[in-house]
Order: structure tokens, then sequence, then C-alpha cells
């Protein structure tokens, strides 16, 4: 790295850095800041920082890094059951929206090989944004977000396409239907050796990694995997995200996923907000003020065009017109392929210099429409939801929308930590219609639980701002079930000046701390021993006013059935596959069924399950929970299951239902 370029980066962190700061006030998503940042210190601007090809690989990393920590949340079942959405959906979205893309240039008498690039560039969507606002909000799993990323998995495949045949366009050369022929079994071959790699070498490889106890070397090996990846489809002519997302689907299926998921988040995050940085650094100001009626007019005209048109083939396909439109105008954007089109066809003097200003400056301008567009669809969708059944709350929101969910709530109870020990309080309180809500800092758990209906949200309960987004002020108990002392005390020092008014109760693992504890607030403290969960249990519904003899009744029934009650716990980021013996423990895991899932419109019993020491404890179907379903309940599309299972069965189970 030359000095040059520090300085460049240098600037393009402290300008990141400021706008965030500032555009946090105004609730508008992080992306619009870096793009922001790429317009006022790009070429076209201040220029500040030229657009170098550092630059533009470091930012393409970042994209292969987001695919990379996609792939990992699409296991190959899942993706062999959305195949009719990547290959049917995706086909027919890319095909309709270039045709009637190429028909409005052609009437605009633009030649024809021109408007074939246009229609190219134009047609096909924005992953990197796309996927990260999903990912953001927690949407991957929903309807839209399945259809969305089944789109855009074809699309990077399509894209392909149009990079072959730019030069024949040119007429420099005909089309070659050799080389499709041989990039497409490069392409299968290139999948196989993947699958291979997947489920044979690198399991292994991680597996000694993780015996070295070097955090270290597996983040190296994260690194290298997913850079390898990329680096094979660079080859075969791929694009470097694909082979990211092929690394990380294979990975997915490993039990290192999620720590893979945390190690190369801060390389991602950092790495993609170059990204749109690099995306902002393209516009040029000077052509957008020479033909901004034109921009605005195509920008506007693209929105419309590509949200009505796969909103329409959604609906047709999925019969689900909420989500189809949600879908819409995820997809409603030009993408970052669209900049590689043009530049090639440049260079064989397909498209002018003039007309390759308006176009890039449409796409850009689509793509800071983008994160707007889908907050829209996500309000519109919880507007529509409240008109007919109580949504389930997005647990990633903000604190103002937070306190619009939570307004309800009075003489609740908050419970800080949901691990093990809050699980189990939950499942006393939810069949005395205790109201409650929870609060969590482990994204993964929050993510598995909020599939599974609970009423959790992620955020830190130290930070009083969102304590009293949930009504922590109205409550009737508040329950701190930290496992780390130095935590529960820094939670209450902060609670002390808001909230002494409200009785708290801490779980502890001994009572080392008791006193410190009980000196900063705690109204009770519980430290943690034999059958600790069921004592701290009989505290909390004591405190609550629920009579005595009840209370007996309660743990009497879950020692007699042996704490069938208490087995299954949604797993964290830092939860143990296996026990103390090695036995694998039992776990809760959301699967969600699409359209194309194996287990669509079948019975329970036709699973099997319990040959995998399995079942299926709970159906969340549209805005109803179907409670200890029996062999003969029907499965349906868009239900999702929520299925006691050992933690080393997961991917065999999903695979069961998802494939077949």
């Amino acid at each position: 790295m030359d000095q040059s370029f520090f300085e460049q980066f240098l600037i393009i962190l402290l300008s990141a850095v400021i706008a965030i700061t500032c555009l946090r006030y105004l609730q508008l998503p992080p992306i619009l800041s870096y793009l922001l940042v790429g317009v006022v210190v790009g070429p076209y601007s201040l220029n500040l920082v030229g657009y170098t090809d550092t630059i533009h690989l470091l930012s393409e990393l970042g994209v292969v890094f987001l695919l990379f920590m996609l792939g990992l949340e699409f296991s190959l079942p899942r993706m062999i059951a959305m195949r009719k959405t990547v290959f049917g959906l995706g086909f027919l979205q890319v095909l309709s929206t270039s045709l009637l893309i190429l028909l409005i240039a052609i009437l605009q008498d633009i030649p024809l090989a021109t408007a074939i690039v246009i229609s190219g560039a134009l047609a096909l969507s924005s992953t990197a944004i796309v996927t990260r606002e999903l990912i953001q909000a927690n949407e991957l799993n929903t309807g839209h977000g399945q259809i969305s990323i089944g789109i855009l998995l074809f699309q990077d495949l399509a894209a392909v396409f149009f990079l072959i045949i730019v030069p024949s366009l040119s007429g420099q050369q005909g089309i070659d239907t050799q080389s499709l022929m041989i990039m497409l079994l490069e392409g299968i071959a290139l999948l196989l050796i993947l699958l291979l790699l997947g489920r044979t070498l690198l399991p292994t490889l991680f597996h000694e990694a993780a015996k070295a106890h070097s955090d270290e070397l597996f983040v190296m090996m994260a690194l290298v995997a997913a850079l390898t990846a990329a680096w094979l489809t660079h080859t075969a002519g791929l694009s470097m995200a694909l082979g990211g997302f092929l690394a990380g689907m294979m990975l997915g299926e490993s039990s290192y996923k999620h720590q893979l998921e945390a190690d190369i988040r801060p390389f991602r995050d950092l790495l993609l907000g170059l990204f749109f940085v690099s995306v902002g650094m393209q516009l040029n100001l000077v052509a957008l003020q020479q033909n901004w009626f034109w921009v605005i007019l195509i920008t506007a005209s693209l929105l419309t065009l590509k949200t009505l048109t796969t909103t329409g083939l959604a609906f047709v396909l999925h019969k689900d017109l909420k989500n189809a439109f949600r879908a819409g105008l995820s997809l409603s954007q030009g993408g970052e392929f669209g900049f590689a089109l043009l530049t090639l066809a440049m260079s064989y003097h397909l498209v002018s210099s003039q007309l390759n200003s308006v176009i890039t400056s449409t796409i850009i301008l689509s793509m800071v429409c983008t994160p707007l567009l889908i907050t829209l669809g996500r309000k519109l969708s919880h507007y529509l939801n409240s008109q007919e059944l109580p949504s389930t709350p997005d647990p990633f929101t903000l604190t103002h929308t937070l306190q619009q969910e939570t307004h309800e709530l009075n003489n609740h109870v908050v419970i800080c930590g949901y691990g093990r020990v809050g699980q189990v309080i939950t499942r006393f309180l939810k069949p005395l219609n205790i109201p409650y809500v929870i609060l969590d800092s482990d994204p993964l758990r929050v993510r598995e639980s909020a599939a599974a209906g609970e009423r959790i949200y992620y955020g830190d309960a130290k930070r009083h701002d969102i304590m009293k987004s949930i009504g922590a002020d109205r409550a009737n108990l508040i329950i701190i079930t930290f496992p780390e002392e130095e935590e529960a005390l820094k939670t209450l020092n902060s609670l002390q000046n808001h909230l002494t008014h409200v009785p708290i109760l801490v779980r502890t693992r001994d009572d080392s701390m008791l006193e410190a504890l009980q000196n900063a607030g705690a109204t009770e403290v519980i430290p943690e021993k034999l059958e600790g969960s069921l004592m701290l249990v009989s505290h909390v519904l004591t405190m609550l006013k629920i009579p005595a003899p009840e209370i007996r009744e309660r743990i009497r029934k879950v020692r007699s059935e042996r704490y069938q009650m208490l087995q299954g716990y949604y797993h964290g980021t830092r939860s143990k596959k296996v026990d103390d013996e090695g036995a694998p423990n039992t776990i809760l895991h959301p699967i969600f069924l699409s359209h194309d899932s194996a287990a669509c419109n079948q019975s329970i019993a036709a699973q099997e399950l319990e040959h995998y020491h399995s079942s299926i404890k709970l159906i969340r179907r549209q805005q109803t929970s179907l409670q200890k379903p029996t062999g003969n309940t029907k499965l349906l599309a868009g239900d999702v299951l929520i299925v006691q299972m050992p933690a080393d069965k997961q991917e065999l189970i999903e695979s069961k239902l998802l494939g077949g």
C-alpha cells in the first residue's frame, strides 16, 4: 500500500465516520452515508480520492465476503428447495425485464447493439445493496427475502451471458456457442469441486484449526476459503461474488458456520462500505447536471418498470401479493454489474460517452433510492399486518419503532438475556398469560427466537433509551439472567438512576458478588446452584403474586416429566453443541418452508423425524402459532417449523424437510 493510497483510504474512513454519525440523527440507512462520501470525495467533486484499481479490488472483495456470509445462511438442501425460484422466477424476471427495456430503447431510435447493452446493464439488480439490507433487517428467511435472493442468484449467472455477447455485438466476432458451452461446463465442474471440498477437505481443515485454539489461524482459514473460491470462479469467467457464495454455502453445512460469520463480519463491513463509496465516486456530477431531466425520468421509469414486472411474476408463481411487491421494490434498482458491462461496451465503441454518463448516473441514483424503497416496503407491510392481525415484531428495529410496537405493554416482565435461564422463565410465564418482552445481544439467538414467534429484540440492556423503549418503566419486574456477574453489575448500575421503582431480580452463578449486586439495586439475587433454573422460576412467580400451591404444582409437574419442558434451547454464537460427556445437546431450530420444499403439503408423520430423535414442537403459520401439532398436521408453504433436535442433526433435518 503506497503512501498516497494510505492517505486516500484514511480520508474515506474519516469521511464515512462523520457522514454515518450525521445521517444517523436523520434515521437514514448507513449505505446512503457511504454513497454520499463517495460523491463528495470522488473525482467529480472535491477530487480528494481517485477511483484506483486498488479501491476497485478492495470494494469487490467486500461483495465477496458479503456473499460468503449469505452462503452460510443457505445450505445446499435449502438451495435445492429454492431451485424453482432461482431458475424459474429468476429466468423469467431477467428475460422479461431485459426485453421490455430493449423494446423501450429501440423505440427511442437507439441502435440494436447499444440497446442490448443498456437492457443488460439495467435489467440486473444490486446484489450488494439488497443482500446487505436483508441481512441488516433480519429478513433473509422471509417470503420476500427468499424471492429476492433467488432472483439475485440467477442474475449473477445471467451476467456472464451478457459479458460474453458484448464482443459479438461490436461485429468483431460472432456469438461463440462453443465458448458458452465451455463456460457452462466450467461452472458445473467448479460447483462439483466446491461441493467436494466443502464436504470433505474444508471441514477437516477447520476442525484442525479449532483444535489448535488459535483465533488467528481460524480467521485466516476463513479468509483463505472465501478468497480461494472467489479466485476459482473469477478464473472460470464467473463473478468473484458467486465464488464467495458457493464457498459459504458449502461451509454452511458445517458446525463452524456461526464462528465463521462472526470472524468474517469485520472484514465484510469495512470492505463493503468501501464498495458503496466506490459506487458514489463514479457519479459524474457534471453529466448529472447537464442531463438531470433524462436521468430522473429514466430512473423513475426503471424503478417503476422493474417493481411492476417482478411483482407480477412473483405473484403469478407464489400467489402472495404482499411479499411479491416487497421483492419488486427490493429489486427495482440497477446493479454494480451495469458498471462493468458499460465499461466493456465503451471499449468496443458500443456506447457513447454521453450515454454512458446518463446510464451510469441512472444506476447510481436508483441504488441510492433502494434503501428508502425497502424501508417503505417494510413500513407498508407492517401497516397491512396491523390492519389484519398483530404482526411479529422486528427484532432489530430502531428505538422509535420499538416504542410503538411495545406501547400497549403494561405491568409486564422485562427479561434481559435469553440464554437457557431466560428461556426457562418464558416457558413458565407463557401458559400463565403473563406478558413479557425479551432483550438480548446475541444476534443469532435473537434471529432464531424471533422466527419462533418470541417478542425479542436485539439490544444492550445497559442503554437507558432501549430499556425505556420496551416499557421497562411500566414493567412489573425486570429479570437479569446474564451468566457474567460483571455484566449484570454494569446493567444494574445503569438502571439504578432511572428505574428504582421497578423490582429487579438477578441470576448469578454463585454468591461471590452478592453484596455488590444488592448494593447496585438488585431486589433479589438468586445464586444458581442445584436446580437453579427451577428455583429462579419459583421466585419469579412468587414476586408476580401467583398462589404458592400453583407454583409448587407446576414445579412438581416439570420434575415428574423429567424436565421434558426444559429440553431444547435456541442456540447462540457461544452455545455448546455437545455436553461435558461429548453427547450432542438438544436445540430448538426454526426452519422456513418455501413453496419448493419437499415437506410442503405432507403430514408431520410422513417426515419420520422420530428416527432422528427429533420432533416439531410448534408451527408458526402466518400470524398464528400451532401449539403441539400432531402427526396428522399438514405442513404448508410459508410455515416456520420449530424443530427440537440433537445439535448434530440440524443439517440432516433441514435436508429432509427442504430437499426430501
